[in-house]
């Protein structure tokens, strides 16, 4: 398989597999106030960024979508997270009318631990809501908070997925790492879960947990690629992340548009791990694609 070396061989790239384009589960559209605040954020290299990083999607709404669409990416979600009380709820009606308005959007919703967070929960599921971001780094809260026992529950039942940001990297907290999530499933072994980064830099603890809980899946966003921040893979892993890609169980993320590379370089990365171009398509395309019940 050639890897594309810029963006403008996407297609080229998804085409020469045999597929109708790709499937990116780990993306970013936000209110743009909010999306402003945190490409600033970045600019300050603050503490949970800890290291130089730059945007280099800068651009509009319509912009970072038509590029999307451009590249070839027919399905991708629209992740988005509090950083304090209440603001979830606003976030998740934001991410609802998004996703009447984008085809392309899988709708995402969110949750912090909050007093209502369960009402809101359900609320949002009502609405569509089809995979629920939450991210415990930059929350800084602890996934095993008693008011999220019954979100969990809630998500488990419902089979919706959470997209967990819950390994260290770039800059850990008290609450990341394999250990505190590792609980919440240990209390809810059929939620079903994306980890984020593929659990970046803990990844032995969390393919442990996926090699535990069936239902435990991660994405690629940011890994294998130059920007090393979020620690290197370990060689050793390599064989159970073949297999878990071929059970569509390692699913395309790329953490567009808050990457300091171009798009292509994370497919670029992903193909040079020479593991086959059927982990490729499922990764790219059928992983995903099953996961969200796309056509």
């Amino acid at each position: 398989m050639t890897e594309p070396r810029s963006d403008s061989g996407v297609p080229a790239f998804w085409r020469a597999l045999g597929l109708p384009g790709i499937i990116d589960v780990h993306v970013h559209f936000m209110p743009q106030r909010l999306m402003s605040a945190v490409w600033e954020y970045f600019d300050g290299a603050g503490p949970l960024i800890g290291t130089d990083w730059p945007i280099r999607y800068r651009d509009s709404e319509e912009e970072r979508l038509a590029f999307l669409r451009g590249l070839g990416v027919r399905a991708f979600t629209s992740l988005l997270y509090p950083h304090r009380p209440g603001m979830a709820e606003s976030l998740n009606e934001w991410a609802a009318g998004f996703a009447a308005r984008v085809p392309e959007c899988v709708q995402t919703a969110t949750f912090f631990p909050e007093p209502g967070v369960e009402d809101y929960v359900v609320r949002a599921l009502d609405a569509g809501a089809r995979v629920f971001k939450v991210h415990l780094q930059v929350g800084g809260f602890d996934p095993r908070a008693k008011e999220l026992d019954p979100v969990w529950g809630t998500l488990a039942d419902a089979g919706v997925p959470a997209l967990v940001h819950a390994g260290s990297g770039p800059v850990a907290n008290g609450y990341t790492g394999p250990g505190p999530f590792g609980e919440v499933l240990a209390r809810h072994p059929r939620l079903t879960t994306i980890v984020a980064h593929l659990g970046a830099p803990e990844f032995d603890g969390f393919f442990a947990l996926a090699d535990r809980y069936d239902r435990v899946h991660l994405d690629t966003t940011m890994t294998f690629t130059s920007f090393g921040e979020l620690g290197a893979f370990p060689p050793a892993l390599l064989p159970m992340l073949r297999d878990l890609g071929l059970a569509g169980r390692i699913l395309l993320g790329t953490d567009f548009p808050n990457i300091p590379y171009q798009y292509a370089h994370q497919l670029e990365a992903l193909a040079a791990l020479d593991l086959g171009d059927d982990w490729l398509r499922s990764v790219c395309w059928h992983g995903p694609a099953a996961f969200f019940g796309l056509s």
